[in-house]
Formats: structure tokens, sequence, C-alpha cells
């Protein structure tokens, strides 16, 4: 019968090496937020703490035909769509300009989109921008038509990589040990999770 021999254990400085490594990551994870768990930190966004983000972008004026056509986005309300892993956002809409004939319809920018982490400046922000609706009430047919075509552009314009969270110096400086986050799309909160590297 083959008997197996015992495995050599590593060397003293191996281990101390794998020893502080560890104990780095698990400083910066229970650093980062009171809701770390062993092995993970995370960050947990509320959609309030979302919408805040984004309403320092609104409102915005955005004209489409000069002079003729111009439309004003306010603040959106954010929905969290756990099952694509996504966010929904309305935006108010008001429409103004020549024609319109003095009126000022209104309606809504209906769009989901991503999220992904950007490294370079430490940020969690919006990616894959899709169009779900843009209706105003009451437009003249001709206007319609042509507001049509711009949905698509606009959304993108005002929603695409838009910075919702940025890191603090003092966190940044604490996950330094830790690999790229990975983003959720929960029932209750956005949650961003930094995984330990494995040691060397």
């Amino acid at each position: 019968m083959a008997t197996s021999l015992p495995r050599p254990a590593p060397p003293a400085g191996l281990r101390r090496r794998q020893a502080l490594a560890w104990a780095g990551a698990a400083a910066a994870l229970g650093a980062l937020s009171g809701c770390a768990e062993l092995g993970a930190a995370r960050l947990r966004l509320s959609v309030q703490e979302l919408e805040q983000a984004l309403a320092t972008r609104f409102p915005r004026r955005y004209p489409l035909v000069p002079r003729l056509l111009e439309l004003e986005l306010l603040a959106p309300r954010v929905r969290l769509l756990p099952e694509s892993d996504q966010l929904n956002a309305v935006l108010d809409v008001q429409a103004s300009g020549a024609l319109l004939g003095g009126r000022r319809p209104r309606g809504v920018l209906d769009v989901d989109f991503g999220l992904r982490y950007e490294p370079a400046d430490h940020s969690i922000r919006s990616e894959r921008v899709q169009l779900n609706l843009l209706r105003l009430e009451e437009l003249p047919p001709a206007v319609a038509e042509q507001l049509l075509r711009y949905g698509a552009p606009l959304a993108e314009q005002a929603l695409s990589d838009v910075a919702l969270y940025r890191l603090r110096p003092e966190d940044v400086a604490r996950t330094e040990s830790l690999g790229v986050p990975r983003i959720r799309v929960t029932a209750n909160a956005l949650v961003v999770e930094f995984e330990p590297r494995p040691p060397r």
C-alpha cells in the first residue's frame, strides 16, 4: 500500500507574506462600509441616494432644432431592475419653441441603463442606455414625427456615462489591495462588492 508523504510546509517568509496580504485585505474590507462581510466589502446605494446623484445633472435643456424646438429634462425617478441588473429612470419633459406655437407640452422620457466601475476615477457610472419611451402630449403630427428621431440620441446624451458614486480618497487607499468590484442590482439597493485578490 502506497503511503503519502507529508507535504512540505511553505517557507516562513512566504507564509508571512501571505498572512500580511490577507491581513491588509481584511483591514480594507472592514473599513469600506459597515455592511462589510467576511470575504467581501460591500457598498450599498439606496434609490434615494441614486436619485440624489442623478439630480445634480438636472434640469437640463436640449435644443433639438435651434430656436424651433427645445426639451427640458427634470431630475429622474429611479427604479431598481434586479432581474436585468439595470436601473430604470423616468424623467419629466417639457417642450418649448417656435414649432409649438406658444404651447409648452409636457411628457416623459423613460430609459433603462446598466452600470460599470471606472478605475480611472474610482466611480460607478451608467452605461448601455436604452430608450423605452419618449412621449409628449398634444404635439403637432410633424413635430411628433421629428421627436421620434431624437429620442435615442437624447437619452444617450442625458444619461450615458453619469457618475452615480465616487469612492472617497480614504476608501480608495483602503481598497487598493482588493480586486475590481462586482456591481449588482438587488430588490432594495445597488450593491458594489470588492473581493480580495488571492495571495501570491
